[in-house]
């Protein structure tokens, strides 16, 4: 219950901050609606919505955005004060240093361009310094302790290499903007691009994408042109080229270990904002421009659907079958773009006539929207009864009951997946983190191998699931059952 309430919370806060950061803009309110449902149904939130710890990292940043906005131009400075402090904090303990340092880094940009806009007062950059000085004070109690364990942490040799495929956006998983499911879905199971899915995956919705669209090549302001140049810095930093490798080049801490697909937040953020900017000044004045981005994402359609009609027979890099899938998952894109595409030449041809008819046609190109996005989050994301995920069984209900303080292990991860045991509040010698204990990697790789081998790698990657019950260290680490799929031979175990 509380985990659930954990996920929804991520996309509804997010998408009420940055309601209230576009309105505080100034912004009509069609287009701020737009702007929070995009970035609470991005595909990066969609991606990492179960997890929970970096949607709630990233809901944050509109609220950042909005108390620094407040605070340089002197209103209710104390409570604003307030506000940034607690959301600064709340993104920090929310518990992902990446994802955290890239939006300390954002909402730091923003307020040295903001401030300097506003005239650069010293008692603004004064005020702001002290603020984070109070949150380094307040987040002490986390971030000392965090030091210590990646100090004492496998992460450094643990390490998928930055140069294996995947590790950075590879080009071709662009057409994911436009076409989410082009390479499959590991939900449907025929997901066969590179690598993740969850890790590439940047789709903000056909309509706030041509939206965006029209705000980077028709709206000229300091506003656009900010959030615009974030957009292409980030996917520059994301993608595989060399401004992106340089800090892998260089092997610069902290930098060298993180991987750059998730500066992909940055960019779903600054595309939804982005695409509230378009919305707002297509209401508001040059609806007639709007015909170029509609022409350019028509020609990337066309383009896409060339290739899987024609372009495989004469370069045959693709099988069939992912053909298939591709074509397959290319048409509810296409529909979304001819019915958004006709309700906004509705919007362009009768701008002039009744209101209430007006204000139906964007009534309907929200709600398209909206079904585009809850249909995309809804297909990665399923939701199921909770009884299913952690049933009560006999095995479970034995083990409560007699366990106690000692630990179990399995003989396949199959049978428990690894942490599970915690719902069940049962210790187990397997467990999952990105940042377990080095000392204790090495502990295991010894009992796996049945020698005095501490050597890396390790044979497991975050994921440490012991099976050698036979180790003279698994008696060490008070294993008391073991549960098997069959019968085991063995004089030190008995069957219960």
């Amino acid at each position: 219950t509380a985990w659930s309430l954990i996920i929804f919370l991520g996309p509804l806060l997010g998408g009420i901050f940055l309601f209230f950061y576009l309105d505080n803009l100034r912004l009509s309110k069609w287009a701020s609606v737009l702007g929070a449902i995009t970035f609470s149904f991005s595909g990066f939130f969609v991606a990492w919505m179960e997890w929970g710890t970096i949607t709630h990292v990233g809901l944050w940043l509109p609220l950042m955005l909005l108390s620094i906005d407040k605070l340089i131009s002197k209103k209710k400075s104390f409570r604003w004060s307030f506000i940034y402090l607690l959301a600064l904090s709340s993104s920090f303990f929310a518990g992902h240093l990446q994802i955290f340092f890239y939006l300390g880094l954002f909402s730091f940009i923003y307020f040295i361009s903001r401030w300097w806009q506003y005239g650069k007062k010293i008692n603004i950059l004064v005020l702001y310094i002290i603020l984070n000085t109070l949150f380094l004070i307040l987040t002490t109690v986390q971030w000392l302790p965090t030091i210590q364990l990646i100090l004492l942490s496998a992460r450094d040799v643990d390490q998928i290499l930055w140069k294996n495929s995947g590790w950075f956006i590879p080009w071709q998983h662009l057409i994911q903007f436009v076409v989410p499911d082009f390479f499959g879905n590991p939900a449907t199971l025929n997901y066969w691009g590179v690598w993740n899915y969850g890790e590439l995956v940047g789709y903000v919705g056909i309509t706030p994408l041509i939206m965006a669209i029209f705000a980077l090549f028709i709206r000229h302001d300091k506003k656009t042109f900010f959030f615009g140049s974030i957009f292409f810095i980030s996917l520059v930093f994301s993608l595989p080229t060399f401004f992106a490798k340089l800090p892998y080049i260089l092997n610069i801490p902290f930098l060298s270990t993180a991987q750059p697909t998730r500066l992909l937040l940055i960019t779903d953020f600054s595309l939804a904002v982005l695409a509230s900017f378009g919305l707002d000044y297509f209401i508001r004045s040059k609806k007639r421009e709007m015909i170029y981005p509609l022409i350019f994402i028509f020609i990337l359609l066309l383009g896409i659907w060339g290739f899987v009609i024609f372009g495989n027979e004469v370069v045959k890099i693709v099988s069939i079958e992912n053909i298939l899938v591709a074509k397959r998952n290319l048409v509810f894109p296409t529909l979304i773009f001819a019915v958004s595409g006709v309700l906004l030449f509705g919007l362009i041809r009768f701008s002039k006539i009744n209101k209430d008819f007006i204000k139906m046609i964007y009534i309907i190109l929200m709600a398209v929207m909206v079904f585009d996005l809850l249909r995309f989050g809804l297909k990665f994301t399923p939701f199921t009864n909770k009884d299913y995920l952690f049933p009560e069984t006999k095995t479970i209900s034995f083990l409560q009951k007699n366990l106690g303080n000692h630990r179990m292990m399995t003989t396949d991860s199959r049978i428990l997946p690894p942490n599970f045991s915690a719902i069940y509040k049962l210790q187990s010698v397997d467990g999952y983190d990105p940042l377990y204990l080095r000392r204790y990697g090495e502990f295991i790789a010894a009992s796996e191998r049945g020698e005095p081998n501490i050597s890396p790698p390790y044979g497991f990657n975050r994921i440490i699931t012991p099976h050698n019950y036979d180790s003279k260290i698994i008696d060490m680490l008070g294993v008391k059952y073991i549960l098997s799929l069959s019968d085991i031979e063995s004089p030190k175990l008995k069957k219960v």
